[in-house]
């Protein structure tokens, strides 16, 4: 799933954007040494209680991350949290 990620924030979170078809993905931490990359997969398979992983973006704000259910159940759980 394609992800866009805003760094810094106060408090992690992770929600759907239908019209741009993201997961919007705000992290505490800053982009610096995989920190803010760390918190990502920490969070996500904390959230969907599944394995996931930063396929491609590495070092930038847009990613693709795989996660090991499918998009509707990472959906569903990404709606029901909001």
């Amino acid at each position: 799933m394609k992800a866009k990620i805003f760094t810094g924030k106060n408090k992690f979170n992770a929600t759907y954007d239908k019209k741009s078809d993201l997961i919007i993905v705000e992290t505490t931490q800053i982009p610096e040494k995989g920190k803010a990359n760390k918190e990502i997969v920490k969070e996500l398979k904390k959230k969907f209680k599944a394995e996931a992983i930063i396929v491609s973006g590495l070092k930038s704000r847009e990613k693709i991350i795989k996660i090991s259910l499918s998009k509707e159940q990472a959906l569903q759980i990404l709606n029901n949290t909001n």
